[in-house]
């Protein structure tokens, strides 16, 4: 078991980067408002700069579906941090699967992405749930199964 203290909201993109091997323009949450064994709720702020806007698409910026399912799964990685034995340090979490997951309406600049990922199974193999809403609108959701796996075994 893995002795550090447990992670709590609110956490600033400094903290995030440090739990999160992803960086820009990958990284896509900006901050996490609620955290706790049941739930980890974080926001993405939707910005014209977003380097996928520039293809799409030209005209009528729209996020792609699979990066809000990837602000999921970042999202996820934080919440798994927090319940399971998991050293980030030396650890990463991969995707397995992708279920269920629907879209439902477009996310567009100025848009504030709320993620919120609850777990479904807790342990080296983790499911969990994620919604995006914006407005208070679902906008896309997806079931995820996840594991850990150690960095330097990546590519090998």
């Amino acid at each position: 078991m893995i002795d550090r203290p447990p992670l709590t909201a609110p956490l600033a993109i400094e903290r995030i980067q440090e739990l999160l091997p992803h960086r820009y323009p990958f990284l896509l949450v900006d901050r996490v408002v609620e955290l706790s064994d049941d739930k980890v709720v974080a926001i993405k702020n939707v910005s014209i700069n977003e380097p996928f806007f520039a293809g799409h698409f030209p005209g009528a910026p729209v996020m792609p579906g699979v990066l809000q399912i990837e602000a999921m799964a970042q999202a996820g990685g934080i919440l798994a941090q927090r319940v399971i034995d998991f050293d980030f340090q030396r650890q990463v979490m991969l995707f397995l699967s992708i279920d269920a997951a629907k879209f439902r309406k477009a996310v567009v600049p100025g848009d504030q992405l709320r993620i919120e990922v609850v777990p479904l199974r807790k342990g080296k193999i983790f499911k969990m749930r994620g919604e995006c809403s914006v407005d208070g609108k679902v906008v896309s959701e997806a079931e995820l199964l996840a594991t850990v796996a150690e960095r330097t075994k990546l590519g090998a």
